[in-house]
């Protein structure tokens, strides 16, 4: 028994170490990742490791796990277009690393490369744009803007390894001044649309006047001509029609009129009878 013991624990101790050292050696790089090994005698290795697992050397060097899917970040600065008005924009950016460039990325930037690099290069871009524009440009070519917002966010993002998958502007304000004059001038807008409609039916009902004005002078023109040619006649006609008009609507209240042209007079007992001059007569009975 005593034996056993010494046999076992001769070899417990070798073993241990070994499988320790076999735990050491072995990392793993999850999908979606790539690494970097630093090396302790030489450096930082120029070759990228991809997906899988993979061997290095316990204590000599070292494994440096990157995420290489796209990410997104907000870069939101405040700054001031050609015309001095002050202008509060968000870009949302899409970015990953190069995976080639991940060697030089360690040496310069490190793990946060993101946080060291886009804000800085986010908010120079955004303020070298719109110093370009005046607000108003701001908002009528708003995709011109954002396209050389991303031109020349891409260009520089290149120059430290970083890939820019989709960059894009999100939120834009302005300050209360510019705010209140947009407002005063969209009133001065409005108010110029009515005042204009104003104009437009004071025009229209002096042309509508115009005309009336003028039927009613070739209708007087046309009477006038017409009593020159046939004297009282036209009068008396007119007469009658107005007569007929006024009976029918005395009629129509339940009234029993008479009508007698040119003097003449009703028959009916007990009624009472009147003439006018222009020859007829109304017999009413109740």
């Amino acid at each position: 028994m005593a034996l056993a013991v010494e046999r076992i624990a001769k070899y417990a101790i070798p073993i241990s170490i070994g499988f320790t050292l076999l735990q050491s050696s072995i990392y793993d790089v999850p999908g979606g990742k790539r690494a970097v090994l630093f090396d302790r005698l030489s450096g930082v290795q120029k070759q990228v490791v991809q997906e899988g697992t993979h061997f290095l050397v316990p204590w000599v060097q070292k494994s440096i796990v990157y995420d290489v899917r796209t990410r997104p970040r907000n870069i939101a600065t405040t700054t001031g277009s050609k015309d001095l008005q002050m202008v509060s924009l968000t870009l949302r950016v899409l970015h990953r690393p190069e995976i080639g460039m991940l060697p030089q990325i360690y040496q310069n930037l490190g793990l946060d490369y993101d946080e060291r690099v886009l804000p800085s290069i986010g908010n120079e871009i955004l303020k070298s744009v719109v110093a370009q524009f005046d607000a108003a440009e701001l908002i009528t070519q708003r995709e011109v803007v954002s396209a050389k917002i991303r031109q020349e966010l891409v260009q520089r993002a290149t120059e430290f390894g970083i890939r820019l998958e989709d960059v894009s502007i999100t939120h834009m304000t302005f300050g209360k001044e510019f705010t209140k004059a947009v407002e005063r001038k969209q009133i001065a807008q409005q108010e110029a649309e009515r005042a204009r409609f104003l104009v437009e039916q004071a025009e229209q009902e002096k042309q509508a006047n115009i005309l009336r004005a003028e039927g009613e002078a070739e209708a007087a023109d046309i009477v006038s001509k017409s009593l020159d040619k046939a004297g009282n006649a036209l009068i008396q006609i007119r007469t009658l029609e107005t007569s007929k008009q006024i009976a029918s609507a005395l009629a129509e209240k339940g009234s029993q009129v008479t009508y007698l042209p040119f003097g003449g007079r009703s028959s009916a007992p007990g009624s009472e009878t009147s003439g006018s001059s222009s020859g007829f007569l109304l017999n009413l009975n109740p």
